[in-house]
């Protein structure tokens, strides 16, 4: 008797080939975890009837359990992002029918189908976090069939059972919530052999949490400073800000380098205001040199894939020189940009503080010497005063009237000059638009404060709201939440004071 047969065809997911990327150490290691889902079997109701029938019966009815529930516990070992091998446990629920019959009685049957699978398990990932994957192996299962009769019915073997090795197959998706915890949902079959010589086909579909042993982020490279440039006389002195160093070649004959430093919000590209002014000191070096080139480097903290921060440092140093070319007017082929990710750390990713020295760009100019002389002006005055701000408040506390006031009358010494009040959230639970919002009315209150308390003309202020989008920390200790919540104040200077 035949219970069960193939259903339908089950596609496996296409998969990208293991050599077409470079098998990474962290991707390996240990992981387990259990599914539970429910099975399908198509009974086969024809071959069931032919068989009583054969027997001096006739059927007025079958009805099919055709549904069960079934469940999975695994193991395995990922060898590399693409591959890895699996082991478990299964049990594919009970399922069976009822068949009435004249003379007068019933027949009913089940199985019940346990074992272990070997599977091999190919990936494909979409993103960090989201993957699909498909699976084909080896099972050794044993099927468990149960005959009752009722009536004119009799049953003469009631309980036989078969083990067998058979293949099975599926496919499925995956999202990883963190490198050590994931869930699935996946489709597959199961060949069974019955235990009175039928083969057929039991599908189970379901969800499952996958946990990972002993994975770990990627320790960042040790930085390996690039070569100073090569010059006759032994290299100066190059500072860690955007200063020139001017060391004396023989009487009236000098020479010059420089290198630039800046540094960047959270997983942001974009050049801050008052990083501007560090540029025009370059942007007057590489003017008065034509013959001067510069290799603008850029540099990300640890968090993140290696991938996504490799292409967050290219995209920072990118943004440099296309400042450099469309507003400092240096020759785009003078420039190149590096993005190095976060293989080249200059302080410890370990601390905010660390990760945010190294969210930066290296500017490495080249020497000129100048018989005439150089004198380049420092870059102008940047008030980036930061007013600090409680919880899902928007109130100036009395202890920044001092720095206000101090802003203030530099803006009234200044009369030429403009002023752009930043506001800022930390990342709260509220929503998007309430936390740009709650930033827009930090700022507009730093003005209202400038403007009643130290007449400063409205006119020359303006306040715009960034909310949770310039994340100054990671937001892991309430002290570095409130360094989230604040107001920058930035001057701006008119085209016509332009070095």
């Amino acid at each position: 008797m035949k219970l069960f047969k193939i259903s339908g065809m089950l596609g496996l997911v296409a998969l990208a080939l293991i050599a077409s990327t470079p098998i990474q150490a962290q991707d390996s290691g240990w992981y387990a975890g259990f599914n539970v889902g429910k099975t399908k079997a198509k009974i086969d109701d024809e071959k069931i009837t032919s068989g009583i029938v054969g027997a001096g019966f006739t059927v007025t009815s079958i009805q099919d359990h055709d549904d069960g529930t079934g469940f999975k516990v695994f193991g395995g070992y990922q060898f590399n992002k693409y591959f890895a091998f699996e082991g478990g446990y299964f049990d594919l629920g009970k399922l069976g029918y009822e068949a009435a019959t004249l003379p007068l009685g019933a027949l009913n049957g089940q199985i019940k189908v346990k074992g272990f699978n070997f599977d091999a398990v190919l990936n494909l990932h979409f993103t960090e976090k989201f993957s699909a994957f498909g699976r084909v192996g080896l099972t050794n299962a044993e099927a468990k069939d149960s005959f009752t009769g009722t009536g004119a019915v009799v049953v003469l073997n009631p309980d036989p059972s078969e083990r067998a090795t058979n293949v099975k197959f599926g496919a499925g998706l995956q999202y990883d919530f963190t490198r050590s915890f994931g869930m699935r949902a996946e489709i597959e079959r199961y060949r069974i052999n019955d235990a009175v010589g039928n083969k057929g086909d039991i599908d189970m579909l379901s969800l499952g949490m996958l946990f990972r042993f002993g994975r770990k982020a990627p320790a960042p490279v040790a930085y390996t400073p690039a070569p100073e440039p090569v010059v006759e006389q032994p290299p100066p002195y190059v500072a860690p800000v955007p200063v020139v160093v001017v060391a004396p070649v023989e009487p009236k004959i000098q020479q010059y380098c420089t290198i630039l430093e800046l540094t960047f919000e959270i997983d942001k590209g974009v050049i801050q205001r008052d990083d501007m002014e560090k540029l025009a000191v370059v942007g007057t070096f590489m003017t008065k040199y034509p013959g001067t080139t510069a290799v603008i480097e850029g540099h990300t903290d640890n968090v993140g894939t290696e991938e996504h921060n490799l292409k967050l440092s290219k995209e920072r140093a990118e943004n440099v020189v296309t400042y450099l070319v469309d507003t400092v007017h240096v020759d785009r082929s003078r420039l190149s940009a590096v993005g190095y990710g976060w293989t080249r750390p200059i302080a410890d990713n370990a601390t905010d503080e660390g990760k945010r020295e190294n969210r930066r760009i290296n500017a490495v100019v080249s020497c000129a010497t100048d018989l005439e002389g150089l004198t380049v002006k420092p870059a102008r005055i940047t008030i980036a005063l930061e007013v600090e701000f409680d919880l899902l408040k928007d109130e100036v506390k009395p202890e920044y009237r001092d720095g206000l006031r101090k802003a203030a009358n530099f803006l009234k010494a200044n009369p030429a000059v403009t002023a752009t009040v930043e506001g800022h959230s930390g990342k709260t639970k509220t929503t998007d638009a309430s936390a740009m919002a709650i930033s827009k009315r930090r700022a507009e209150n730093v003005v209202t404060y400038l403007v009643d308390n130290f007449g400063v003309e409205r006119s020359r202020l303006t306040a715009e709201g960034f909310g949770k989008t310039r994340r100054f920390a990671y937001s892991d200790t309430p002290e570095l939440q409130q360094e989230n919540r604040r107001v920058n104040i930035i001057i701006n200077y008119p085209s016509s004071m332009k070095k």
